[in-house]
């Protein structure tokens, strides 16, 4: 549901034969009165038409009839009001429906009151799955029902290290299923004893999965009953006189109990899956730091930096408020645990039944939500509260560094790169490099800048086509039409930097890229080498506008601004080259097969999956080659023959 402004009481509807009537100023109490006791979101907008402000409300009349008081506004609130010129609402079937379009409309609509995670990263887990030797591995991503998942941690080094010790006591498999199925003899892994080998047959089917069977387990917080059946097997190993087998159980049990003690606080009440949610707040800046607890053990902690806005007032949100927006934007789209820990709001009482009711809808089962929690869980709430701060006072220091860089940088290169915020955080960079081998496998890369760090999500690559090999010229012209034809047809935002890594011809041919497409040329600026490339020499080029061109800059060793610049043209390099090589890779292993006679895209990609690679393919004998389903032993004589002519 939508709310629209209707004419005031007694004004004339336009019939065509006069002037249209102006739009009437924003009357809350008319609003207020069309509105159901319904759950929904509402949003606020200004006269310009930014959004102010997105809520949920279990019911769109009260809350928002609440907005209006005529005493009793915090001056954050009351601040807010002033400015509301329009509103919106939409009804939905519960207030978990509510959570769930607010978050999409945070980070659709981009309000300046609302709290906003800035936080797209996806969470690890372990994954345990397979056929007839299930694999140990790291995984990101959507989960399915094929293998078993535990997590999520709260960083991909306290999920590998968990694979690692897991590894160790269990002696998993590891590998790819494409080496896994075609090796001989032991890996590495095998040979020094961190694997069973199950690749070569030196451990059966029903132990291996016995083993994983206990990894699960312990993994599900059962690492007590795990390491009881372990020391009774080393015990009776050892009784039997089998002490080469005992040691082997005897080293697991470390290997396990060095794991718990890393990942301890235990609990006393077994398999136990909480998160732990604290904030902080100081000098403009929030941090929420989470901690999971998984099967009893604590994986560590995640410290979030939320973008709470700058209030005129000089008002912060509450801790509470930080808690409750990070709460209806994180467990949107990951697992919801058993029992969530939160820092008590002294201002909201009311917050723990709120967010406890939310996740339980969510969910489908009851989800405690805890603010004065005893014994073990207080330490873990106490923990939370100490890694939030640490983790503001840290992000503080970092930012203020960034912020000092882009503020010098904007100052250099002139009032036109501002934000139109004004808020140096705003300010976006976009960076272009071209990479090739003598010309194969031409690649563009584009990173983005924005918030004060590098958003890796954003980056692009783009194949270049069409242009002779060594064009550099050519391939950024393609790469610049590419990217920013949406933006000329007001599909996308042009920056406030576009980077190109080049001198004066680069950045002529994005200047006419940019005239093309009838944007402003002046964001452009290029950064051309120093001499032996050196950093620290760089110069940054700008185009020509008008007939005039601006002189060069050389900033030199200590600028800040060249510090930032070089960082974001460094990050553009090495994010082509990798793809470059990629590309490069995949085009010389490919065009070998593709050649060869009788070998079409169906052999070509059964080849490739049979053997695991090119590497591997070349490795094998016509007999190998000859077991592949649809290969004749003819032409496995050729395949190989062919192969062999063309490592010559």
């Amino acid at each position: 549901m939508s709310s629209e402004v209707l004419p005031a009481p007694g004004t004339p509807a336009d019939d065509g034969l006069c002037a249209s009537v102006p739009e009437p100023a924003f009357d809350p109490a008319r609003e207020v009165r069309t509105l159901p006791h319904l759950p929904g979101c509402y949003r606020y907008f200004a006269k310009d038409g930014s959004c102010l402000y997105v809520g949920k409300a279990r019911d769109l009349k009260n809350r928002v009839s609440s907005y209006f008081r005529r005493t009793g506004l915090s001056p954050r609130i009351a601040l807010l009001v002033a400015k509301i010129a329009r509103l919106e609402t939409t009804v939905t079937r519960s207030e978990a429906e509510a959570l769930l379009l607010e978050n999409n409309l945070i980070k659709t609509l981009h309000p300046r009151y609302n709290i906003r995670l800035r936080d797209d990263a996806s969470y690890p887990y372990i994954r345990i799955g397979g056929e007839e030797f299930p694999r140990l591995s790291y995984y990101r991503g959507g989960v399915d029902r094929k293998s078993r998942f535990f997590g999520p941690y709260p960083s991909s080094s306290a999920a590998r290290t968990a694979i690692e010790m897991l590894q160790k006591a269990f002696l998993l498999r590891t590998c790819e299923e494409s080496g896994f199925k075609n090796r001989q003899r032991p890996c590495l892994l095998g040979q020094i004893g961190r694997c069973s080998a199950p690749c070569c047959g030196r451990i059966s089917v029903e132990d291996y999965r016995a083993d994983c069977r206990r990894a699960e387990d312990f993994l599900l917080g059962h690492s007590r009953e795990v390491l009881d059946e372990l020391e009774k097997r080393m015990w009776a190993a050892s009784e039997a006189w089998e002490f080469e087998e005992a040691a082997k159980l005897r080293d697991r049990i470390a290997s396990l109990t060095q794991m718990r003690h890393q990942q301890a606080i235990e609990t006393t009440g077994g398999d136990i899956d909480a998160d732990i949610a604290a904030a902080a707040v100081r000098d403009g800046a929030a941090a929420i730091n989470l901690a999971m607890v998984r099967g009893g053990r604590h994986l560590g902690d995640r410290a979030i930096f939320p973008k709470i806005g700058t209030r005129e007032d000089g008002a912060f949100p509450s801790k509470g408020e930080l808690i409750e927006a990070f709460v209806s934007q994180h467990y949107a789209d990951l697992p919801i645990p058993a029992l969530l820990i939160i820092e008590p709001d002294p201002e909201d009482p009311e917050l723990p039944k709120r967010l406890s009711e939310l996740l339980s809808e969510l969910a489908h089962r009851r989800v405690p939500v805890v603010t004065e929690p005893q014994e073990t869980r207080r330490r873990w709430l106490e923990m939370c509260v100490q890694g939030a701060e640490i983790a503001l006072m840290r992000h503080l220091q970092e930012e203020g560094t960034q912020l000092a860089r882009l503020k010098e940088l904007i100052e250099i290169l002139g009032p036109g790169f501002e934000p139109p915020s004004g808020d140096p955080m705003d300010f976006s960079a976009e960076c272009f490099d071209i990479s090739h081998t003598q010309g194969e496998a031409t690649q563009a890369s584009c990173v983005v800048f924005r918030e004060g760090r590098m958003q890796s999500s954003l980056y692009r690559r783009f194949n270049i086509t069409g242009v002779e090999p060594g064009d550099d010229y050519g391939a950024m012209k393609q790469a610049l039409e590419r990217r920013y034809a949406p933006v000329a047809r007001g599909e996308a935002e042009l920056p406030s930097l576009v980077l190109i890594d080049g001198g004066k011809g680069q950045v002529e041919m994005a200047r006419e890229v940019f005239a093309e497409y009838g944007l402003d040329p002046s964001v452009i600026v290029g950064v051309a080498k120093g001499e032996g490339r050196k950093t620290g020499l760089e110069t940054l080029v700008f185009p020509l506008i008008d007939g005039e061109r601006r002189e060069p800059l050389t900033l030199g060793l200590m600028s800040k601004a060249l510090m930032l610049t070089a960082e974001i043209r460094d990050e553009a390099h090495r994010f082509a080259i990798t793809g470059m090589r990629a590309k490069r890779a995949k085009a010389r292993n490919a065009s070998k097969l593709e050649d060869f006679e009788g070998i079409g895209p169906k052999r070509r990609a059964k080849l490739l999956s049979h053997f695991g690679g090119m590497k591997q393919l070349k490795n094998a004998s016509a007999e190998d080659i000859a077991q592949v389903p649809g290969i004749s032993r003819a032409l496995a004589s050729k395949i190989y023959a062919q192969l062999h002519l063309c490592s010559r």
